[in-house]
């Protein structure tokens, strides 16, 4: 990386947080100064624009009653349309390929409901088998609604090392019985960050169309979706983008595909001006809030208002430059200070194939990570050996990197970790 040397004394990371230039962020999120927050890749802190903006809208529930659908700074009838014009920058679309709507999941089946239309020997949904298990538990669903078997019909590229794909081994499965492609944007637990440029032209010389699963790399990592022509995307709001638990999601369509009929149909689909005509003939709008369904989560997504004003304001490819120099020092701290006490890194160390976490591996990773959140450090455990360690652009410092990883040493010198049974909580 330009500029960046490693040293591993504290006043490092002190002399690194003032060059900073988005340090300001900082103090517009609530911090606690009992814990250092490394899960943002999992839930993001609450902004206190977030906050503003969600009580804005419950002060215009309150003073608007049914007339905020039409009313206020906001109104909640083209809130959907309004967000997805402000995400389109994160991930290099068109205002109108975007829009903010449903879940994960609930997004991926309106997609593959779309886009999946097996015929003849085209019949079968290329995946990977390093995918997060919700989509995989949806595209087993969409093979088997179309009388197929999802043993035969669902293709999971195999990772050659347990951590990583290669990117020869997913264009060799694009066969001609291939009528789809789903892959992760980023691997959720290596985070290793796929070529979707290279994946996207080769999915398309073969004729087959092709999605991306953004949930760990959308608010990290800028991506150009319309330039390199992706068919569709989807993701969710509540990691890196910071709306809050459960919070809605969003999804992309090129537009080259508007004006197709969505798989699923709801009256919030609708072209707006035709959607309280009422009637029983589906027309749907020539954007991508044509893959809406129900009546949108107005108070979910009222936080997206003032989370995404600092977006605008951070600009992605500033939050990109300050996420890698982080994740770098994160691994030349680890690097430096837990050799030989059984650690290994996981994630890609090459800044344009890693996202915004870092894998650290270890046989006691269950139990490491409860000793960490005992000495107020929060990271997240995923099966079966990984600790994700995700330093967040907006509100983390290299100094909270440092003190995390001193803290680490401390607990694995001590053996505070042999306390904790090694197996996950209930919610890892």
């Amino acid at each position: 990386m330009d500029g960046y040397s490693f040293y591993p004394g504290l006043a490092h990371a002190q002399e690194l947080d003032r060059q900073d230039e988005l340090s300001r962020f900082r103090e517009e999120f609530y911090t606690s100064p009992e814990t250092i927050y490394l899960d943002g890749n999992s839930l993001g802190l609450l902004s206190k624009r977030a906050e503003r903006s969600l009580l804005a809208a419950l002060n215009d529930w309150k003073q608007l009653a049914i007339d905020g659908w039409l009313k206020g700074d906001h109104p909640w009838f083209t809130m959907a349309e309004e967000l997805g014009a402000k995400m389109a920058p994160l991930v290099g679309a068109l205002p109108d390929e975007v829009i903010v709507s449903g879940s994960t999941t609930t997004n991926l089946h309106q997609l593959v409901a779309t886009f999946y239309q097996p015929a003849g020997k085209r019949t079968k949904i290329l995946a990977d088998e390093l995918n997060f298990p919700s989509d995989i538990y949806a595209l087993q669903s969409q093979i088997r609604l179309r009388g197929l078997d999802p043993a035969d019909h669902l293709i999971r590229v195999k990772s050659r090392d347990g951590r990583f794909l290669q990117e020869e081994d997913i264009i060799a499965a694009m066969t001609d019985e291939v009528a789809l492609v789903v892959l992760p944007t980023v691997l959720y637990r290596s985070g290793q960050l796929l070529d979707i440029e290279r994946l996207t032209a080769e999915a398309h010389e073969r004729g087959i169309p092709i999605g991306f699963d953004g949930c760990h790399s959308v608010g990290a990592i800028p991506h150009q979706f319309h330039a390199w022509d992706v068919d569709f995307a989807y993701w969710c709001n509540y990691k890196y983008v910071n709306n809050g638990p459960g919070g809605v999601g969003g999804l992309y369509v090129n537009r080259k595909h508007f004006g197709r009929l969505p798989g699923l149909a709801g009256w919030f689909g609708s072209q707006k001006e035709k959607q309280f005509d009422m009637e029983h003939t589906f027309t749907p709008a020539e954007t991508a809030g044509a893959y809406q369904i129900g009546t949108p989560h107005i108070l979910s997504m009222a936080t997206l208002i003032g989370s995404l004003e600092m977006f605008h304001e951070a600009g992605i490819d500033r939050l990109r430059r300050k996420s890698l120099l982080l994740t770098r020092y994160l691994m030349d701290l680890i690097d430096y200070e837990l050799g030989g006490m059984g650690f290994a890194i996981g994630n890609p160390r090459e800044d344009d194939r890693r996202g915004g976490h870092v894998s650290l591996e270890h046989q006691d990773a269950a139990r490491i990570c409860k000793a960490l959140k005992e000495n107020g450090i929060i990271p997240d455990f995923r099966a079966p050996n990984i600790i994700r360690l995700a330093p967040v652009a907006f509100y983390n410092t290299f100094e909270e990197v440092w003190r995390a990883i001193a803290v680490l040493k401390t607990i694995m010198t001590e053996k505070q970790y042999e306390r904790f049974e090694n197996r996950r909580n209930v919610v890892a």
